[in-house]
């Protein structure tokens, strides 16, 4: 039974990380975050020693080994975006592997940084990339694999999920926080991308406001056109008529890929394979993050080009501006 402690447990993906730690039969002996609200812990491990100050749970680690006799073999990082830098760290000096939520860190550079320190202590950083477990997308790798070598498939990403006032509010709405829209809401299909059809050849931004971004990313294997969104005024009328506020869809080739289902135990499954010394790390994560860090810090050229057909949707107002 290997030993975790949990930063960041009050968030929306806190839980899949708690699921994934008793799932395999671990163990939860620490948790921070500045936020109390964190009763879900009692469904997972309510004999967790908590903490809403990093001094209290820094000492805790430390007393962990040097008074109980007790390894902390795992972080687990589920902290706003611009912490995991600081939080990895923390890992590593701490004796401890990290296991972060993506993105790994913000900036290329970081992850440069990190590759000194992993070499430093010796201890290793995963990142949870969890479409590259997906079953679905398994398949398509495989597929594309074992086709023609040569064949370049014609990719439309789109993904639309719906938010309210209060992301504006919330750090998710600070890029030099959050990364923006490209980092916040669209990393994970990014790497899904590039890990599939290849490096990146072309980067180029179409769109890029507040509430959404769109471009095109010419990759060795593929020409991805691509939409992001987070606002519902965009979400096709089919889809409204049904109550939904999220809309996904890949197609390659015009054709339509699967993945709605299967999420459920991904992060069980990016776990098992962590533990098995099998995870992501840092080279892994290194792709998507220049990825997003180019497109925010790209000067969009507008709907020039092969761009997505949701770009030309009318723009909207910041809704904190009149």
């Amino acid at each position: 039974m290997k030993n975790f402690a949990l930063i960041g447990a009050s968030g929306y993906i806190a839980p899949r990380h708690m699921q994934a730690i008793k799932d395999t039969h671990n163990n939860l002996v620490a948790a921070l975050d500045k936020f109390d609200s964190v009763g879900i812990i009692d469904s997972y491990f309510p004999n967790a020693a908590f903490f809403t100050e990093f001094e209290r749970f820094d000492r805790e680690v430390s007393k962990l080994k040097y008074e109980k006799n007790t390894q902390l073999d795992y972080v687990s990082i589920c902290t706003p975006n611009y912490l995991h830098d600081s939080h990895i760290r923390f890992a590593l000096r701490h004796g401890a592997d990290a296991i972060c939520e993506k993105p790994l860190v913000l900036n290329p550079w970081s992850v440069d940084s990190l590759v000194n320190i992993e070499a430093e202590t010796g201890k290793k950083i995963y990142n949870i990339l969890q479409l590259r477990v997906h079953e679905s997308i398994i398949a398509l790798k495989k597929k594309i694999d074992e086709g023609p070598k040569d064949k370049i498939y014609d990719v439309d990403l789109t993904y639309l999920t719906s938010r309210g006032s209060w992301y504006y509010t919330s750090w998710k709405g600070q890029e030099d926080k959050s990364g923006g829209i490209a980092t916040n809401i669209g990393v994970h299909f990014y790497d899904m991308l590039s890990w599939i059809f290849g490096g990146v050849k072309e980067n180029i931004t179409h769109v890029y406001t507040h509430d959404r971004a769109s471009g095109y990313l010419e990759l060795e294997r593929a020409r991805v056109r691509w939409f992001l969104s987070i606002n519902d005024e965009v979400l096709p009328e089919d889809v409204v008529a049904k109550g939904q506020r999220t809309y996904r869809s890949i197609t390659v080739d015009g054709e339509e890929l699967e993945f709605s289902g299967g999420f459920t135990d991904l992060h069980t499954t990016s776990y098992k394979e962590i533990l098995k010394g099998n995870g992501y790390g840092i080279e892994d994560a290194r792709q998507a993050i220049e990825i997003v860090y180019n497109i925010r810090n790209s000067t969009p050229i507008g709907l020039k080009g092969d761009y997505h057909p949701f770009a030309k949707k009318p723009l909207s107002k910041h809704p904190f501006k009149k």
